[in-house]
């Protein structure tokens, strides 16, 4: 429609007899072919894409990490059904459209997609999510096109610096605002939650060499280390190795008793069961993982090797926040996706619709939901809820850039139980956020 009404305005300025010859439309509206038509005059300009905001949504759907798009048509739905009626922005009502796509896991189709989205579609504001490898390529095509955009779920640091910033005092990029935990969350919850269990304090670590990995190992490191853990790396590893023998080795003769990693799901699976094998998984505690083992489908997966793996939730049914676009409550959410999808509850599902609770609440704040520029702005105004907590991007936080709100990641571990779904996550620890209720203590693995 967008092009519809470009080429409107543009014939605005020719005369009737031009339109009439373009149109190919004879006196009295015959076609010159013979064949009866309206004269193009007759016709109402469209201004649909001056009236309707278009929001695009990119996550993963399918791939490596497509555990993490696995609640995106529930989300989307409710997204869509409260925004059916369009938001009023500064006194002008306008529909809302909102075109989803599919990273495929891979940085060069997040990439693609994104630039559809913005040249093809004429996105007013972008939306992405799930890992370095999908947000990551999206931000950048918005920023380089002077698109607004909102992501979530990548550690701040490996979205911030590992997207080549420096100094997280002046932030370079104009248009980008990003909620998600970072290592100080990781930190926080690993150190409340490893002393349940009694370990030699020698932690093992997997950090692959992407912008995960990367960012971890500058970071949280240095900050375990300082708490009295000694760290055993193997060395940065690249994604997609399928034997970890060396790295195995290391960790038996080190006599590590916590193991964790940052891995893209299918090779810690392969890690796993080759852990497993070579008699890794009788030496370790606490298993520690992340950015995998996130969704029951990961961790049911594995079979009984899943039972007992500690990780932490960046969302959960009983967190004591809602919706504010839906009003949908977290319990409301995951029962909700379960009766709708028949699947166990998926934490992907809060952050999710957490990136619509902003984008409205940034697009009335505009003024104006057409001028980018004015919608990247309104962003350092916006606080409010959302499944995952009350995110205030007005407030300052010492090392944080601007245009970033940390958010918690309680610490806990996947359990075996009884009943349709065959386990289920306890939170054990909630040093980021004491209103987030704890359901047990850790179990050694």
């Amino acid at each position: 429609m967008a092009e519809e009404s470009g080429s409107a305005v543009g014939e605005g300025r020719l005369s009737r007899r031009e339109l009439v010859k373009r149109a190919g439309v004879g006196v009295g509206g015959v076609a010159l072919s013979g064949v009866v038509a309206q004269p193009v005059w007759a016709r109402p300009v469209s201004h649909d894409a001056d009236s309707t905001i278009t929001i695009g949504f990119v996550s993963p759907r399918t791939g490596a990490t497509a555990g993490f798009g696995e609640p995106d048509p529930y989300v989307l739905g409710l997204a869509r059904k409260a925004l059916a009626k369009g938001l009023t922005v500064g006194g002008r009502h306008y529909a809302v459209k909102i075109v989803d796509k599919d990273s495929q896991s891979s940085p060069s189709q997040a990439a693609k997609v994104a630039g559809d989205l913005i040249h093809g579609s004429n996105i007013d504001l972008m939306l992405a999510t799930s890992t370095p490898e999908t947000v990551n390529p999206v931000a950048d095509a918005c920023e380089a096109a002077g698109v607004p955009y909102i992501t979530t779920v990548v550690p701040w640091e490996a979205w911030y610096f590992g997207r080549g910033a420096k100094d997280p005092t002046k932030s370079p990029f104009r248009y980008g605002y990003h909620f998600c935990f970072g290592v100080e969350n990781f930190y926080k919850s690993y150190t409340h939650l490893w002393p349940q269990v009694a370990n030699n304090k020698k932690v093992g670590v997997m950090w692959p060499n992407d912008a995960d990995g990367n960012a971890i190992r500058a970071a949280l490191g240095p900050l375990l280390e300082k708490a009295g853990y000694t760290i055993v790396d193997p060395g940065a590893y690249q994604d997609g190795t399928n034997d970890y023998s060396a790295q195995i080795a290391k960790f038996k003769s080190e006599g590590v008793q916590i193991f964790n990693t940052f891995p893209i799901p299918p090779d810690f699976a392969t890690f796993w069961r080759q852990a497993a094998q070579q008699g890794l998984t009788k030496q370790v505690k606490i298993a520690q993982i992340a950015k995998t083992g996130l969704f029951p489908s990961q961790v049911t997966a594995l079979g009984s090797l899943g039972n007992n793996l500690a990780s932490a939730c960046y969302w959960h049914p009983t967190w004591p926040y809602r919706s504010s676009l839906t009003a949908v409550t977290s319990k409301q959410l995951g029962a909700g996706y379960t009766a709708k999808s028949g699947k166990q509850w998926n934490q992907q599902a809060g952050p999710s619709l957490a990136l619509f609770d902003v984008a409205a609440a940034a697009l009335k704040k505009s003024g104006n939901p057409k001028d980018k520029n004015a919608v990247a702005n309104a962003m350092k105004s916006v606080k409010v809820e959302t499944p995952v907590g009350i995110l205030d991007w007005t407030k300052a936080r010492a090392g944080v850039p601007f245009n970033v709100v940390p958010t918690p990641i309680p610490g806990g571990q996947w359990r075996k139980v009884a009943g349709k779904f065959k386990v289920d996550f306890v939170i054990c620890e909630h040093s980021d956020d004491p209103k987030i209720p704890v359901g047990g203590k850790l179990r050694p693995y």
